[in-house]
């Protein structure tokens, strides 16, 4: 475990969900990946992410699927593509998409 944070700590963390409305292959990247673009609503838009995910996901499977991701750390650089959202890693260090198991308004933060 890490070291303990304070609740004002966690809320400065921002992360939302959003719906994927567009999935498609990212063959230049070093790793097999997915180019994603996540709609976390009205009050931020759609972001962008190459997301190393080809283990679990195809890209026609994504398409309209809710992911949470935290929308206020700066972009990180993937080759041509700024990575904006976040996943987890499973046993073997493949991702996974976090995700609610109910819909949820597009830029819901978490609570």
């Amino acid at each position: 475990m890490t070291e303990i944070i304070s609740y004002a700590d966690f809320e400065r963390v921002d992360i939302r969900v959003g719906t994927i409305v567009e999935a498609e292959p990212f063959p230049e990247a070093r790793k097999p990946a997915i180019k994603l673009k996540i709609d976390f609503g009205p009050d931020i838009g759609i972001k962008k992410s190459s997301a190393q995910i080809t283990v679990h996901y195809r890209p026609e499977e994504l398409v309209g699927r809710q992911v949470l991701g935290v929308v206020n750390f700066p972009p990180r650089q993937i080759g041509p593509v700024r990575s904006e959202v976040l996943g987890f890693e499973d046993e073997a260090g493949a991702i996974v998409l976090a995700s609610t198991d109910k819909p949820v308004p597009n830029g819901k933060k978490l609570m």
